[in-house]
């Protein structure tokens, strides 16, 4: 187990390294007094193998106790291994490190190296979130050119301009600089400060971001003479070196030096402007614009100008500033470059404010962004707003069914209702005469229903010449989605859709209501499961959709029976008359999962499988796919087959776990929305994991174009709600969105009251080649023996197999022992990715039981480095004070949210209510051993329901003895015994019959 870190050298340039938990904590002999090697630092030649970069050594001070460098809390021991605990004192000490050099530039075109097993310490992770500001600035033009003396002579680069939020922004990344990045040794045991370290990297990182973002840009024929500014542009756009002569690049420095004043601002106290709107019984519209100085580190602290020039405002500034007065007169002055109506004021001996008529105030409050950006304070009248323009407000009433969607409403995308448009400003739809009224205004700012906004007057125009051209007629349900969804400027309309509204069903679709008002469906013929009330509901939630030829996105929480209900609407669906087959996409993990619970729910669904070397192709498959209702497939054969898929007949494709599209633009998620069918849905417990553009490449497979194209997207929702926090723009968006997602949680009171208190499920696991191949070797070696072999000998052959064979189950590595990797070899493992994501990201936690100690120790470096977080392992070996600690930890509710036990370990004793999922990794044979596991959670203090979670891998000895424990499960101490010893007893027929690897076991 590796843990990536990084500093920043003396020089600038990034340096990464790496402990390994492999090399001995401690150097032999006596402590170090000089500067010398780290003892578990990853080797200059196995860095280099990882990462890019030039190979180098730094001198480090690290915490450390007298014997050797204190581990950091990335770096994953093995849990198994025992460990002298380190004494004595924790102090900083040098220590020589093996790193590998790349420049600033390098790593912020490169970012983060991902390295499967290997977990990023806070250091890199912190770099990377330097990196993302650095993106963000050069994405809004937070960034002005300099000109600078380096070695190869005069450059010019790219800063970044701070002021305003993005000064705040940069003090909380300064003060938030890891220990590690700055632990370059600077003269004998002296570091370096947070400021020397952060400035210099941010500051190269904006320069790089910006020159790869202006890579071919091309600033055409020169002239007969090159100009200073061309110049410029030259070293701003390809090679910093700055050709100009001396006197010129003086010139040209000073001029960006006083550009840069006017934007930046780090003062303790600034001006503030403050507008005050004229009154509502005034005769005149006359605008106040006053003067005042604000404390930056006080806000509350503000004087207005008056005062600073009588002098009774000068003793509560003068602990930030000597002279107030001059430094108003400054402030103005700057502020006048950014709104030139104050070079009047300018001119008086003691300006205290500006009046200003109404395109007076209209200039200023256009300016008003800019100047908050350049660091002064902006106060805009209460309750002012600016206008989010003038907009089209669209109205439909349906034909149809004015109340509940009933099973035998007609309805579809193309039935034709009557609309009525409207024009409005902002959320307020206008009347005749305020329409007329603001026609008639000469300036962009009037006063609407006694507030002062602002107004596009050509928006106006011709949304006043639209409304005479179509103000009512008929459209299709389809045409009105369409706009509802996020309607462009360039479809045809002179200004945007504000709105749409609707009657009848047509309102509950646009309203995300439809779910309240359907009629729960009743369980089709042949549905063998019991659907609870939520799950009908969500089956005529689908059916809806399904009939009027919608997408949608089943968006359950984990355990809800997200697979149930699509397996219902399937037998539904099909009782009525045959249709194209369903294509269902999901991960290799769940193609067993999927065939199973179909053959135990839906009996009657005809299921093939199209995966393996040996799957069908041409006429075959598409024979194979028109006698079945179900074609079940993974997301890499999806991927890989998707041209010859396109061209069969699909009624719906489905993709489950359908996070495994949320990167739109990679090759999986275009193949599965090529795919054509008359209707999609998604299903997946974690919509949106990271960023909203996962929802976007969701729905667009769904609804394609719901959401329009993915750059509006980002511009209209992602940045507004994720960089701002814009909770209009999240309310926006939930409103066009909610018709097609279907999202309940488990703590939802119309569901909570249908859940048992406990759910268990059986995941069905698919083996991966290797393991099939491992898993034969095992069975064959054994069945040659076994006919041999009598007595306490062919015991304990046939229980070392039984062993072997669920160690192949788990995973290659634990059977083979020999250290191998661990990711992408067992199926088991896959799954237990996909339902730990889901839980970390329900921001739940989870107990992991396993009855092998070496299966737990194998998992735990592993997982912490998949999901970059802590793992707690109880083992046999885990003293009391230690497990003590871990119980405490987890229970604290703030602790590591996944915690490892064994079985014999942790099976029994504990209470551990802070857990409300578990999963058994692997199956005891004695279902009571198993039971008291599961109730370390299921137990009194417990608050949530618990869901349990029993890994078994198909068409093995696993899934043949689950079979027999189910069946026989109130006889299993009879049947089964307290261990594997019946198992012994069985007939060599039997034990074949029973271990052999049946053809599904092994995924694609």
């Amino acid at each position: 187990m590796l843990a990536l870190h990084c500093l920043v050298t003396v020089a600038g340039e990034v340096a990464l390294w790496a402990e390994d938990s492999t090399l001995p904590a401690r150097r032999p002999g006596k402590a170090a007094k000089g500067v010398v090697e780290h003892p578990f630092a990853v080797s200059g030649r196995t860095l280099s193998s990882l990462v890019a970069g030039l190979s180098d050594e730094v001198s480090m001070l690290l915490p450390s106790y007298p014997s050797g460098p204190r581990a950091s809390p990335e770096l994953v021991l093995d849990p198994l291994a025992k460990r002298v605990t380190p004494r004595g004192e924790v102090r900083l000490h040098p220590w020589r490190v093996p790193v590998a050099k790349v420049s600033p530039a390098v790593f912020a075109r490169h970012g983060v190296p991902r390295l499967g097993d290997v977990r990023t310490g806070s250091s890199v992770r912190f770099m990377a979130t330097v990196v993302a500001f650095a993106e963000d600035l050069v994405g809004r033009g937070r960034v002005l050119p300099t000109i600078a003396h380096e070695e190869d002579g005069l450059v010019a680069r790219w800063r970044p301009a701070l002021s305003g939020t993005d000064s705040a922004r940069y003090a909380r990344l300064r003060d938030a600089v890891p220990p590690v990045l700055r632990a370059a040794q600077v003269d004998g045991l002296v570091g370096r400060r947070a400021e020397d370290v952060l400035r210099p990297v941010l500051d190269a990182f904006v320069d790089s971001v910006a020159r790869s973002r202006l890579a071919g840009v091309r600033l055409g024929p020169s002239g007969t003479s090159a100009s200073a500014g061309r110049a410029l542009l030259v070293a701003l756009t390809g090679d910093p070196l700055l050709d100009v002569p001396a006197e010129q690049s003086a010139r040209l420095a000073d001029s960006l030096q006083v550009w840069r004043s006017a934007v930046e601002f780090d003062g303790p106290v600034r001006a503030c402007f403050r507008l005050r709107a004229p009154e509502d019984d005034s005769p005149t519209l006359n605008w106040t614009l006053e003067l005042l100085l604000r404390a930056v580190d006080d806000p509350s602290v503000m004087v207005p100008a008056e005062h600073v020039w009588k002098g009774d405002g000068g003793t509560i500034l003068r602990r930030w500033v000597t002279r107030p007065d001059e430094l108003l007169l400054a402030e103005l002055g700057r502020a006048a470059r950014l709104f030139p109506d104050l070079d009047s004021s300018l001119r008086e001996h003691a300006p205290t404010g500006l009046s200003l008529d109404t395109e007076g105030a209209y200039r200023f409050l256009t300016s008003a962004a800019a100047l908050d950006q350049a660091g002064f304070g902006v106060l805009l009248p209460s309750g002012w707003r600016a206008s989010s323009g003038v907009g089209l407000r669209l109205t439909t009433t349906s034909r149809g069914t004015a109340g509940t969607v009933t099973r035998n409403s007609v309805l579809g995308k193309n039935e034709l209702v009557d609309y009525r448009w409207d024009l409005a400003l902002g959320e307020e739809t206008l009347t005749e005469q305020e329409l007329n009224d603001l026609a008639a205004a000469k300036v962009p700012l009037v006063r609407v229903r006694g507030r002062w906004v602002q107004v596009d007057q050509r928006g106006l125009a011709e949304g006043l010449a639209f409304l005479e051209r179509s103000r009512t007629g008929q459209m299709s349900v389809g045409e009105v989605l369409d706009l509802a969804s996020m309607p462009p400027e360039e479809e045809g309309l002179p200004v945007p859709v504000v709105g749409v509204s609707g009657s009848g069903w047509l309102a509950d679709l646009l309203s995300g209501a439809v779910e309240a008002h359907l009629e729960p469906v009743e369980t089709p013929e042949g549905f063998t499961a019991e659907l609870r009330p939520y799950q009908r509901r969500g089956v005529a939630w689908l059916a809806f959709l399904d009939r009027v030829g919608l997408g949608a996105c089943l968006a359950d929480d984990m355990g809800l029976g997200k697979t149930v209900q699509l397996l219902a609407l399937e037998a539904m669906v099909r009782e009525k008359g045959k249709r194209p087959p369903t294509l269902l996409v999901c991960p290799m993990s769940l193609v067993g999962n999927w065939q199973r619970e179909t053959e135990r729910f839906a009996p009657g669904l005809r299921v093939h499988i199209h995966h393996g070397a040996d799957r069908l192709a041409g006429i075959d498959l598409a024979d194979a796919v028109g006698e079945a209702d179900l074609v079940l497939t993974t997301y890499a054969i999806a991927t890989r087959d998707a041209p010859l898929l396109a061209t069969l007949p699909w009624d719906r494709i489905v993709l489950d776990e359908a996070q495994n599209i949320k990167n739109s633009a990679s090759r999986q998620s275009q193949a599965m929305r090529s795919l054509p069918a008359r209707h999609r849905v998604a299903l997946t417990g974690t919509p949106v994991e990271n960023r909203l553009a996962e929802l976007w490449s969701v729905m667009d497979f769904t609804n394609p174009g719901l959401l329009g194209p993915l750059s509006r997207f980002r511009a209209r929702f992602a940045v507004p709600v994720e960089r701002h926090g814009d909770e209009e723009a999240a309310a926006r968006l939930r409103r066009i969105t909610a018709p097609f997602v279907l999202r309940r949680v488990k703590t939802d009171p119309a569901i909570v009251d249908d859940l048992p208190d406990k759910l268990e499920m059986r995941q069905l696991c698919t083996l991966t080649p290797e393991q099939a191949s491992l898993y034969r070797a095992v069975v064959d070696d054994m069945l040659a023996k076994v006919e041999e072999a009598d007595g306490v000998q062919r015991k304990g052959l046939v229980l070392a197999t039984m062993t072997k064979l669920k160690q192949v189950c788990n995973h290659p590595a634990h059977f083979l022992g020999d250290g191998s990797p661990v990711a992408g070899r067992s199926g088991k493992l896959a799954r237990l990715e996909e339902t730990l994501e889901q839980v970390l990201a329900e921001g739940e936690r989870a107990l992991c039981f396993t009855q092998f100690t070496e299966f737990g120790a194998l998992l735990v470096p592993y997982l912490a480095a998949r999901f970059d977080t802590e793992v707690l392992y109880l083992h046999g070996g885990t003293s009391r004070a230690q497990r003590d600690a871990m119980v405490r930890r987890f229970q604290s509710g703030s602790g590591p949210a996944i915690f490892l036990l064994s079985l014999k370990a942790g099976g029994t004793g504990l209470t551990l209510t802070e857990a409300n999922h578990v999963i058994h990794l692997d199956r005891w044979w004695n279902p009571a051993v198993e039971d008291q596991a599961t109730d370390r959670a299921f137990r009194i203090g417990q608050r949530k329901d618990v869901q349990v979670r029993k890994f078994v891998c198909i068409g093995t000895l696993e899934e043949r003895i689950d079979t027999m424990i189910e069946s026989k499960r109130a006889l299993s101490k009879l049947v089964v015994g307290t261990g594997e010893s019946w198992l012994t007893e069985l007939s060599t027929k039997e034990l074949r019959e029973l271990v052999t690897l049946s053809s599904e076991a092994v995924g694609a």
